[in-house]
């Protein structure tokens, strides 16, 4: 499979990869083999990702989660390409971060993705921009960590309901809708455009659409502009209204709110940290 990997970190028990693939339609699935635990933050793309604990389309800002040992599948049937944060932990390790979050009890990783939830938005903001600024192993080994912690914090607090599986033309419809969210970003795109577009009703497309990706199209498209935002105020010196106007809030106030409400931090506290691990 035309897939590269670069290594930006590693440590006793842990490593970070950039991972780019450039599969596509044509290409077929391969069968493949997690040699340890891995939680991959997609920041580019769309793909079908199958293991044991289920499938899911994976799209920009969802988590991808592979148990040590587990085979999986990842297929491109949408789209062209994709590119992933992969952190990578030994069992050893994962016991510890384990050990500390409330409820936790198996290193088992019970879902085959995590979709972009406020309670991740933080730190997987902070793991985009460290990829980008090129930052050194010790910036990244205590972001892994968080990554880990977070991960198993929201797997404990507590699964929703069983709904049916999406089928393949829901999928279909929904890629479609994900590759024009990320084509005009800051762009504010209405539920009515994008039902219209896959010939369906908006009712039956906020169905289709939570069922494949997990949060409402209106959630998603908040969260991939205050994501944007927060990997902005990292890594440019533009007025917090500048990033907020380019990142689609048409008012600051709401913005801000927005912002406060998903990291816990206003923008200006946000950039002044400037790592936020620290």
């Amino acid at each position: 499979m035309p897939l590269s990997a670069k290594i930006l970190a590693s440590g006793t028990g842990w490593s970070v990869r950039d991972f780019r693939c450039t599969s596509g339609p044509r290409d077929p699935r391969y069968e493949e083999k997690h040699n340890v635990y891995s939680i991959a933050l997609v920041t580019e793309g769309t793909f079908q990702y199958r293991t044991a604990q289920g499938s899911a389309l994976m799209t920009p800002g969802s988590l991808l989660l592979g148990n040590e040992g587990a085979c999986f599948e990842c297929g491109h049937q949408h789209s062209r390409g994709d590119r992933c944060l992969a952190f990578h932990f030994s069992p050893e390790l994962l016991e510890s971060v384990v050990a500390a979050v409330p409820g936790a009890k198996q290193l088992v990783l019970t879902a085959p993705r995590l979709p972009p939830l406020p309670s991740v938005l933080a730190v997987l903001a902070a793991a985009h921009a460290l990829r980008d600024e090129g930052e050194g192993p010790g910036e990244f080994r205590e972001l892994a960590l968080r990554v880990a912690e977070t991960v198993y914090g929201a797997l404990n607090e507590g699964s929703s309901a069983s709904r049916r599986a999406p089928t393949p033309r829901d999928e279909r419809r929904v890629a479609a809708a994900l590759r024009r969210i990320e084509a005009q970003q800051g762009a504010r795109l209405s539920v009515d455009e994008l039902a219209a577009e896959a010939a369906v009703s908006p009712f039956h497309f906020l169905r289709i659409f939570e069922r494949v990706v997990g949060v409402t199209p209106g959630q998603y498209m908040l969260r991939a502009r205050l994501h944007r935002a927060a990997v902005r105020l990292r890594r440019c010196g533009d007025t917090i209204a500048a990033v907020a106007s380019d990142c689609g809030f048409d008012d600051l106030s709401t913005f801000n709110r927005q912002f406060r409400r998903a990291t816990g931090l206003t923008p200006g506290a946000y950039r002044a940290r400037r790592a936020p691990l620290r």
